[in-house]
Protein backbone atom coordinates (compact mmCIF):
# COMPACT_ATOMS: atom_id res chain seq x y z
CA UNK A 1 0.00 0.00 0.00
CA UNK A 2 1.38 3.38 -0.69
CA UNK A 3 0.75 6.34 0.94
CA UNK A 4 1.85 10.15 0.26
CA UNK A 5 3.18 11.99 3.22
CA UNK A 6 4.09 16.06 3.29
CA UNK A 7 6.88 17.70 5.50
CA UNK A 8 8.21 20.98 5.63
CA UNK A 9 11.19 22.35 7.51
CA UNK A 10 14.23 25.35 7.00
CA UNK A 11 17.91 25.63 5.81
CA UNK A 12 18.96 27.81 9.08
CA UNK A 13 22.07 29.71 8.98
CA UNK A 14 23.48 32.61 10.96
CA UNK A 15 26.18 34.97 10.17
CA UNK A 16 29.40 35.27 12.54
CA UNK A 17 32.22 36.90 12.30
CA UNK A 18 31.74 37.25 8.48
CA UNK A 19 31.09 33.43 8.49
CA UNK A 20 27.80 32.32 7.34
CA UNK A 21 27.20 28.60 8.91
CA UNK A 22 24.10 26.66 8.39
CA UNK A 23 22.75 24.23 11.21
CA UNK A 24 22.68 20.38 10.44
CA UNK A 25 21.13 18.02 12.65
CA UNK A 26 22.04 13.99 12.69
CA UNK A 27 19.03 12.07 12.57
CA UNK A 28 20.24 8.33 11.96
CA UNK A 29 24.11 6.88 11.89
CA UNK A 30 25.54 9.04 8.74
CA UNK A 31 22.90 11.29 7.98
CA UNK A 32 22.47 15.02 8.21
CA UNK A 33 19.92 17.00 7.66
CA UNK A 34 17.85 20.05 7.83
CA UNK A 35 14.83 21.19 11.03
CA UNK A 36 11.63 19.47 8.93
CA UNK A 37 8.91 17.24 10.07
CA UNK A 38 5.35 16.42 9.22
CA UNK A 39 2.37 18.88 8.65
CA UNK A 40 -0.15 18.80 11.86
CA UNK A 41 -4.14 19.21 11.11
CA UNK A 42 -4.59 22.23 9.36
CA UNK A 43 -1.13 23.79 9.67
CA UNK A 44 0.06 25.84 6.23
CA UNK A 45 3.36 24.60 5.16
CA UNK A 46 5.23 28.09 6.60
CA UNK A 47 3.59 27.13 9.92
CA UNK A 48 4.79 23.87 9.88
CA UNK A 49 8.58 25.04 9.28
CA UNK A 50 8.58 27.51 11.61
CA UNK A 51 7.23 24.54 14.65
CA UNK A 52 9.71 22.38 13.46
CA UNK A 53 12.66 24.73 14.15
CA UNK A 54 11.22 25.62 17.28
CA UNK A 55 10.20 21.75 18.44
CA UNK A 56 14.09 20.27 16.30
CA UNK A 57 16.94 23.04 16.84
CA UNK A 58 15.20 25.49 20.15
CA UNK A 59 15.89 28.38 18.39
CA UNK A 60 12.92 30.75 19.12
CA UNK A 61 15.00 33.59 17.65
CA UNK A 62 14.51 33.71 13.92
CA UNK A 63 12.42 34.50 10.70
CA UNK A 64 11.57 33.12 7.67
CA UNK A 65 12.92 34.63 4.39
CA UNK A 66 10.56 35.39 2.05
CA UNK A 67 10.44 34.43 -1.55
CA UNK A 68 12.03 31.53 -1.03
CA UNK A 69 10.60 27.53 -1.30
CA UNK A 70 12.26 24.76 -2.90
CA UNK A 71 10.85 20.92 -2.41
CA UNK A 72 12.39 17.54 -3.29
CA UNK A 73 10.74 14.23 -2.75
CA UNK A 74 11.68 10.62 -2.29
CA UNK A 75 10.26 7.56 -1.30
CA UNK A 76 10.83 4.85 1.98
CA UNK A 77 9.56 1.73 3.32
CA UNK A 78 7.93 1.71 6.76
CA UNK A 79 5.94 -0.25 8.40
CA UNK A 80 5.15 -2.35 5.41
CA UNK A 81 4.05 0.75 3.00
CA UNK A 82 5.47 2.35 0.96
CA UNK A 83 5.70 6.08 1.61
CA UNK A 84 6.15 8.89 -1.54
CA UNK A 85 7.49 12.03 0.77
CA UNK A 86 7.70 15.42 -0.14
CA UNK A 87 9.48 17.54 1.79
CA UNK A 88 9.08 21.78 1.64
CA UNK A 89 11.91 23.57 2.37
CA UNK A 90 12.09 27.40 3.22
CA UNK A 91 15.47 29.41 4.66
CA UNK A 92 15.73 31.03 8.08
CA UNK A 93 17.77 33.83 9.61
CA UNK A 94 18.68 32.59 13.17
CA UNK A 95 19.36 35.36 15.82
CA UNK A 96 19.29 32.88 18.75
CA UNK A 97 23.28 31.80 19.09
CA UNK A 98 21.27 28.63 21.72
CA UNK A 99 20.05 25.66 19.99
CA UNK A 100 19.02 23.11 21.80
CA UNK A 101 18.40 19.76 20.45
CA UNK A 102 15.05 17.70 20.57
CA UNK A 103 15.47 13.97 21.46
CA UNK A 104 15.08 13.15 17.77
CA UNK A 105 18.34 13.78 16.62
CA UNK A 106 21.73 12.57 17.73
CA UNK A 107 23.92 15.61 16.97
CA UNK A 108 24.08 18.91 15.68
CA UNK A 109 26.80 21.26 13.61
CA UNK A 110 27.06 24.76 12.79
CA UNK A 111 29.12 24.17 9.58
CA UNK A 112 30.04 26.95 6.48
CA UNK A 113 28.60 26.54 3.35
CA UNK A 114 31.62 23.68 1.84
CA UNK A 115 31.49 21.88 5.19
CA UNK A 116 27.81 21.57 5.05
CA UNK A 117 27.68 21.07 1.54
CA UNK A 118 29.98 18.06 2.13
CA UNK A 119 27.68 16.74 5.26
CA UNK A 120 24.29 16.48 3.66
CA UNK A 121 23.89 13.22 3.03
CA UNK A 122 21.34 12.94 0.65
CA UNK A 123 21.11 14.24 -3.20
CA UNK A 124 17.60 16.04 -2.83
CA UNK A 125 18.30 18.43 0.62
CA UNK A 126 21.64 19.17 -1.56
CA UNK A 127 20.57 20.43 -4.02
CA UNK A 128 18.02 22.62 -2.18
CA UNK A 129 20.76 23.33 0.36
CA UNK A 130 22.52 24.84 -3.22
CA UNK A 131 19.80 27.15 -4.58
CA UNK A 132 19.18 28.11 -0.89
CA UNK A 133 22.33 29.55 -0.61
CA UNK A 134 22.92 31.23 -3.95
CA UNK A 135 19.71 33.13 -3.31
CA UNK A 136 20.91 34.44 0.55
CA UNK A 137 23.64 35.68 -1.35
CA UNK A 138 22.04 37.34 -4.53
CA UNK A 139 18.73 37.98 -3.32
CA UNK A 140 18.93 38.52 0.97
CA UNK A 141 22.42 40.05 1.27
CA UNK A 142 21.24 42.88 -0.90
Amino acid sequence: MAVEATSAGAIVYRDTRDVRQYLLLKSRPGDWEFPKGGVENDEELQQTAIREVKEEAGIEQFRLIDGFREDYDYVFQANGKTIYKTVHLFIAKAYDPDVELSSEHHDLQWRDYDEALNTITQDGPRQVFKRAHEYISSEVER
